[in-house]
């Protein structure tokens, strides 16, 4: 299949999100032109650097670029202080320079908080994502949001810092675990449900399909879902306005996650899909969409066998007071309103930040009568 290539246009900032099948191959040669000299600092996590660093590390070789690694457990647990400063600590060890690259190399934990390090590290250094997951390659590597968790909530401390280049090898895809390709899944819903009905519509009649491992498939489903983003980042970088859109299902999903200790109990994209399945509900009760809506982000979401209600959700919970207040801690809170991604159909999502508390409330307490 053809490479793929995504504009990213912020200016001088502006970047490619490169999208094929077998990229990690040509890691070196697409790298190599943003070099000021011939080496790089890696980071990763246990599991992908198990299974693919020293494959990149030789494709790096392979055009004459040295590199050092540091690994960092996996989990969305690495992605708060300690493994933050220890990664920070490492990378001046490796006496890395403003003009040098940094490559994160995982999923989304690993992306997040190697860009916030990027960031940070003298002022900011360039740094390359090279995605490994389905929902780090449609979203996280997308766009300069960076950064970690705190005590309080998910993404609380970051910064806005774009990558020199993404490469998003669909290949890599192929050593998911189904939970994890069907947590990244829930983002690529997203993508039709906030802003293109025909998208979800193709989903509908292919994710079974690239679920099961249709290559072609899952690098349009790629593609086009960096397309969504790119065009919303360029529109607006710093989410002012229409980039709070990327955050259908957030609200809920945030406060899910914090509720589930940020574990292996809710992944993050399945807290999305359950997000983005409340959200349809909540505009439905607030008269804005028919129906027939939610029960179509339902019965797709169950069809490709992932969570969809708080009751899927194993364990306890808190009551439907402490969730609202969880969302209370939400970066969405803007004047102490929260921000809600609601949708009068399919493909026709807004930001309201006007949303009834007891309304949210009432629809909190009969999804968790649903347990």
């Amino acid at each position: 299949m053809a490479l793929e290539i995504v504009r990213v246009d912020l200016g001088t900032r502006s970047y490619d999100v490169r999208i094929g099948d077998g990229l990690i191959d040509q890691a070196g040669v697409q790298i190599a032109p943003l070099l000021r000299r011939p080496r790089v600092a890696i980071v990763t996590d246990e599991t992908v650097g198990a299974l693919h660093l020293a494959q990149l590390q030789a494709a790096l070789l392979a055009s004459g670029i040295a590199s050092t690694a540091l690994m960092l457990p996996a989990g969305e647990g690495t992605k708060g202080w300690p493994e933050f400063t220890r990664c920070v600590e490492w990378l001046l060890d490796q006496k890395v320079e403003r003009k040098d690259l940094v490559i994160a190399f995982g999923g989304g934990v690993i992306g997040d908080l190697v860009g916030f390090a990027a960031a940070v590290l003298r002022r900011g250094v360039g740094f390359v994502q090279i995605p490994t997951s389905l929902l780090a390659q449609v979203d996280s590597s997308v766009g300069g949001k960076t950064g970690i968790n705190a005590p309080q909530g998910k993404n609380l401390i970051g910064a806005f810092h774009q990558p020199s280049l993404v490469l998003a090898d669909i290949g890599l895809l192929g050593t998911l675990t189904p939970r994890d390709f069907l947590s990244g899944y829930g983002e690529v819903a997203k993508y039709g449900l906030l802003g293109d009905e025909a998208f979800f519509g193709w989903l509908e009649a292919n994710g079974p399909a690239l679920a099961r491992g249709d290559v072609a498939l899952r690098q349009y489903a790629v593609k086009r879902s960096v397309q969504m983003k790119a065009e919303i980042v360029a529109r607006d970088e710093t989410e002012e306005g229409d980039r709070a859109l990327l955050n259908l299902g957030h609200t809920f999903c945030h406060a899910l996650e914090k509720a589930t200790g940020f574990g292996d109990r809710l992944l993050h994209g399945e807290g999305v899909a359950i997000g983005c399945a409340l959200a349809f509900e909540l505009s439905m009760r607030l008269g804005l969409c028919a129906q027939e809506a939610p029960s179509r982000v339902r019965a797709h979401l169950r069809a490709m066998g992932m969570k969809v209600d708080i009751a899927d959700i194993a364990g306890d919970l808190p009551g439907a007071e402490a969730l609202l207040d969880l969302m209370g801690q939400d970066k969405k809170v803007v004047d102490g309103q929260l921000r809600f991604i609601l949708s009068r159909g399919i493909g026709h999502s807004f930001v309201a930040s006007d949303v009834p508390g007891d309304t949210v409330l009432a629809l909190l307490r009969d999804a968790l009568r649903g347990r």
